[in-house]
């Protein structure tokens, strides 16, 4: 049984699931709003929630896309036994998610968050070439116009409930000077670039596209403000054997085996930027015709 993580309408797990039902595999899709039971049956630990109910031991493979498992906690009236059973409970959810975990996988839920600094520092001791970057809480020493600001972590999304929108973060040209200090702040390089790459990784296998960013005033920053009127031209692209060897080193000291990578092609270097674990690629697989979702599908 095929074990799959992830959010309520999350497409490219649609995708991938397309792909299972055509291979007559069976599947268990949890979504994020699940909430778990873990009970014992015949002697083996069986989890139920209000839409699915499995044993830990039927499962053989995991595909952690995005979301989490979360777990019914156990309430009493006396606060004393509260705060033991949570702390009983806790390692059984832990044993529950190692276990999974330890089966065939593609990602997991335990280090879905990377450490861009630390992904940075491990990428240049790999020999992957990494624009100039620093950290600061003030412009003081910020070269305007050639010098770019990010998010340290992840993409964060800022929402707004009551005017039912959301907003995204994104990698932005530093023009002027701030008057005041704020929180500290990851600076890079800004690299002129001839295009983007956006490579994604499975298991030693790389499978990289071309974005042609440059050309657009919208998205030569940063491709994910994406043109809709004039989309940007994506084709398949091969890195060099070298890089990739490099990626394939980056990933397993990561201990990731999946995961969308960025790259910046300069002249004659590639950049690396970053490495999203959860990031889409279904764009990519359709535009290049890799068929991404059947290498998973196939995987699991």
């Amino acid at each position: 049984m095929i074990l799959i993580i992830s959010q309520n309408k999350e497409i490219t797990t649609t995708e991938v699931i397309k792909w299972l039902l055509r291979l007559g595999k069976n599947f268990i899709r949890v979504h994020e709003d699940e909430i778990f039971k873990i009970k014992t049956k015949e002697k083996r630990i069986y989890l139920e929630s209000q839409r699915n109910c499995f044993f830990l031991d039927d499962i053989t493979s995991v595909w952690y896309r995005r979301g989490g498992l979360v777990f019914e906690h156990l309430h009493y009236k006396n606060e004393s036994i509260n705060l033991n059973m949570n702390e009983y409970q806790h390692w059984l959810e832990d044993y529950v998610r190692k276990t999974l975990e330890s089966k065939k996988h593609i990602n997991k839920e335990s280090n879905t968050d990377v450490n861009k600094l630390l992904v940075l520092e491990q990428a240049q001791k790999f020999g992957l070439d990494v624009p100039a970057y620093f950290l600061a809480d003030s412009t003081d020493k910020v070269q305007m116009e050639r010098t770019i600001i990010k998010t340290i972590g992840g993409n964060p999304r800022m929402e707004n409930i009551l005017k039912d929108y959301s907003g995204m973060m994104y990698t932005t040209v530093v023009k002027e000077h701030e008057d005041k200090n704020f929180f500290i702040t990851f600076f890079q390089e800004k690299i002129e670039k001839d295009f983007e790459i956006r490579s994604f990784y499975l298991n030693g296998k790389i499978w990289s596209t071309a974005i042609f960013s440059q050309n657009n005033e919208q998205t030569k920053i940063d491709f994910r403000k994406y043109n809709d009127k004039k989309p940007n031209r994506n084709v398949p692209y091969t890195l060099p054997k070298n890089i990739e060897e490099k990626i394939d080193f980056l990933m397993q000291s990561l201990d990731l085996n999946c995961g969308s990578l960025d790259f910046i092609k300069s002249r004659n270097k590639h950049y690396f930027l970053e490495v999203n674990t959860v990031g889409q690629f279904l764009g990519s697989s359709v535009i290049c015709n890799y068929s991404l979702e059947k290498e998973i599908a196939d995987y699991l």
